[in-house]
């Protein structure tokens, strides 16, 4: 639906319910002023009754869950009171002129009237204040991701990364007395790491459907060596106790999971430089 179409349809509904109080407000003026009401208090009293049900119809709109209900009930409860009103208006010709005068014969549901007649401007000033402080107090429920530090070790992109286990060091061949030990190589700990943290950098999202792509800040992507290389940088000077995954997230700036695997990549190149 356009929005021409929207705003004949919104205009034709508020003709109709303009209409529609003007039929109510003749009989609600009507009981009001049998039940004692001035002039001026008859005349605002349908304002009492329907202002209620349009602000209570607006509350449906706006809340959620329980407060929901609670102007559903308030909505409802004053609609079968107006309901009432009007019915009494059309039973009791005494009701059109001026002057109080009894709604029912009967006496027990003459009280019954006149305590609903006269009831429903208080429950107006109890629930009309409910209902605009639960508006007012009203915030809808905030989408948030959970935390990455909160995800199992197992990739849960469906790449099926795991986390490194800790690589033993090389055992130095027997040299000769007198010969210096060669430093082991570190190209095994790299061959180990960079598809690993090649899967974790390049693997596809899983889409959440909460925010378009297209408003999303595109973030640089950075290659498995390049990452590495920012963590040997930026953990030279660490001792082996500082050297954790969230400190290595927070220096380069990457996630939980990369941040596990830089760590135990750096450990695994320590404990082969330090072997003897």
């Amino acid at each position: 639906m356009n929005r021409h179409a929207k705003s004949l349809l919104v205009l034709a509904l508020v003709a109709v319910v303009s209409m529609a109080f003007r039929v109510s407000w003749n009989a609600q003026r009507d009981v009001a002023k049998a039940v004692g009401a001035d002039a001026a208090a008859a005349l605002l009293y349908p304002f009492v009754i329907d202002g209620l049900m349009a602000l209570a119809l607006v509350a449906t709109l706006v809340l959620t869950g329980r407060d929901k209900t609670f102007a559903l009930w308030v909505l409802a409860g004053y609609a079968v009171a107006s309901l009432v009103l009007n019915y009494v208006h059309g039973l009791v010709p005494d009701l059109h002129g001026t002057g109080r005068v009894r709604l029912a014969d009967w006496a027990p549901a003459n009280w019954a009237l006149v305590l609903l007649a006269t009831s429903l401007p208080v429950g107006s000033i109890f629930f009309g204040s409910d209902l605009v402080a639960k508006i007012l107090h009203h915030q809808p429920a905030p989408i948030t991701d959970q935390e990455e530090s909160e995800q199992p070790t197992v990739n849960r992109l469906g790449s099926g990364l795991r986390e490194l286990a800790p690589v033993a060091p090389a055992t130095a061949p027997e040299l000769p007395a007198g010969l210096p030990h060669p430093v082991p190589a570190i190209a095994p700990v790299e061959s180990a790491v960079v598809p690993a943290v090649a899967t974790a950098e390049h693997a596809p999202r899983r889409a959440t459907g909460r925010v378009p792509q297209s408003a999303r800040t595109p973030r640089p992507t950075r290659t498995p060596d390049e990452l590495l290389t920012a963590a040997r940088e930026a953990t030279a000077n660490w001792s082996d106790t500082e050297l954790t995954a969230e400190g290595i997230r927070k220096a380069v700036r990457t996630s939980s999971a990369n941040g596990r695997i830089l760590r135990d990549a750096l450990k695994a190149e320590r404990i082969l430089v330090d072997a003897p």
